[in-house]
């Protein structure tokens, strides 16, 4: 059963108020909620429900509530006893940590039938579980009777349903942007409390307030990253150039690949730098607008999975750009934009919204150095990935800035990240976008935004590739 009364509780604390580093809009600290757990789907992270962990926080829910479980989505089911039996572990240590003796389950994709197959295991896992979320997964699963369902669909057949479940569909949001959207937002933190939210964007905290950490974890397989050390760098917004030779802070990586605490200030653009004997994976973000515990910095093993979908040299950048919100390019005005030194690598061909694209990779295919925009290329025929044949001339030490913009659809504006151009040679470069695009202040008024809003030039223009049409792709995986 829902417990009602407890969204009239939370909505009195969010207007008396409190000083909690936690503060929403009126300045509150929900104590009396119920943890929760979320799983993500194939190829995901934890990094998937950042946006909502965000979104209750300025509802005034309490980071500690707040926990991602991660799992090697390619070894799955094969590793089902396994990832259950660290489920276990996760949820009792949230009741220890918190004194509820029942939690919140959330899955996504392939999460949900992670979950859905934990609660009916065992009748009493599910008496540990008193919610539970489906985020756009399997239809038609079956949920323990004990267990109050909300299942929430994207784009697709409206049919699906879970039996006995509150079933809402958002027709127009893809497959990942319905976990993270402001209207999942909305219906998930009402099935939790039984009140609508405060507010439903994040917002922004006073920026030498904030506090952030998180984990480096090996893209797909979610372990930590170990044998590397990781730095953070202050950088130019305008260049992403560092801005001093020594970091901000560095954290040895060892077991999970947990680091942190940070004190970032909110003003400032930075760079995580994994570093490894065998070279620098270069990670640039948004600017940090709240405390946030849940930052995950994707990497791979210099021989990984990543390095399997591109070739090296000194002459070109390589570069991964992810936004957990598919890139839309074959949708017109409804559609994506994404420039990179003012050349759109979006379009029907590279990035299709059938694709589910998330993660782009940009490289010189067969390193030719051409670029041609008419065909997607390497790993195009993964699910939710595409490559984009773009040479990016390069230098080590970088001599120039690459600015990626990115216009998101349906008329928010456009969020700019500047960085160097490290050559492929001994650096990889990855750019993480946020999936949400609009911030409110203190006040519950809009806020400034989060991203830079220009680059500095590059030092030589790119050419203008060949443009596309639909067809077949140049590598299919």
């Amino acid at each position: 059963m829902a417990r009602n009364w407890l969204g009239g509780c939370l909505v009195a604390v969010l207007l008396i108020g409190s000083s909690s580093s936690l503060a929403g809009p009126a300045g509150a600290q929900a104590s009396d909620v119920r943890p929760l757990v979320f799983v993500h789907g194939g190829l995901g992270s934890g990094q998937q429900f950042e946006a909502q962990a965000l979104r209750l926080a300025s509802n005034g829910y309490p980071a500690d509530h707040i926990e991602m479980f991660e799992h090697d989505s390619l070894a799955w089911p094969g590793t089902q006893d396994e990832v259950w039996g660290r489920l276990d572990q996760s949820i009792a240590d949230l009741q220890q940590q918190t004194g509820d003796d029942q939690v919140i389950l959330l899955g996504h994709s392939q999460g949900t039938g992670v979950v859905q197959g934990y609660l009916n295991s065992d009748p009493a896992r599910a008496a540990d579980v008193a919610q539970y979320v489906n985020l756009d997964g399997g239809a038609g699963g079956t949920v323990p009777a004990g267990v109050e369902t909300l299942a929430i669909w994207g784009e697709g057949d409206p049919a699906r349903a879970i039996p006995g479940a509150t079933n809402i569909q958002f027709a127009d949001q893809a497959h990942t942007e319905v976990v993270n959207s402001p209207e999942t937002f909305e219906a998930i933190y009402e099935f939790f409390t039984g009140e609508a939210p405060e507010v439903s964007e994040v917002v922004r905290q006073a920026a030498d307030e904030i506090e952030v950490s998180g984990r480096v974890q090996l893209f797909p397989e979610n372990v930590g990253a170990t044998n590397a050390t990781l730095t953070i760098h202050a950088v130019d917004g305008e260049t992403g150039h560092r801005l001093d030779d020594s970091a901000e802070a560095s954290f040895e990586l060892s077991g999970n690949g947990d680091w942190g605490p940070f004190e970032a200030d909110g003003d400032t653009f930075y760079e995580f730098a994994v570093e490894r004997d065998t070279g620098t994976h270069h990670v640039f973000m948004q600017r940090f607008v709240r405390s946030n515990r849940w930052v995950r910095v994707l990497t791979s093993e210099p021989d990984g999975l990543a390095d399997s979908f591109w070739e090296l040299g000194d002459n070109h950048q390589n570069v991964v750009i992810l936004r957990n919100k598919e890139w839309w390019g074959d949708q017109g005005a409804a559609g994506d934009i994404l420039e990179i030194n003012g050349q759109n690598i979006l379009n029907q061909a590279t990035s299709p919204r059938s694709n589910r694209t998330i993660g782009i990779f940009v490289h010189d295919f067969e390193v030719d150095g051409q670029s041609d925009l008419s065909a997607p290329v390497s790993p195009f025929g993964i699910m939710f990935l595409t490559g984009v044949d773009l040479h990016l001339p390069a230098a080590d030490p970088p001599d120039a800035t690459l600015g990626v913009v990115a216009t998101p659809r349906l008329g928010d504006g456009a969020e700019a990240v500047c960085i160097p151009n490290y050559s492929s040679t001994l650096h990889r470069s990855s750019i993480q976008l946020n999936s949400y695009h609009h911030l409110l202040g203190p006040d519950g008024n809009p806020a400034e935004g989060h991203a830079n809003p220009a680059c500095a030039p590059p030092a030589t223009p790119l050419p203008p590739p060949a443009q596309p049409v639909a067809g077949p792709p140049r590598f299919t995986g």
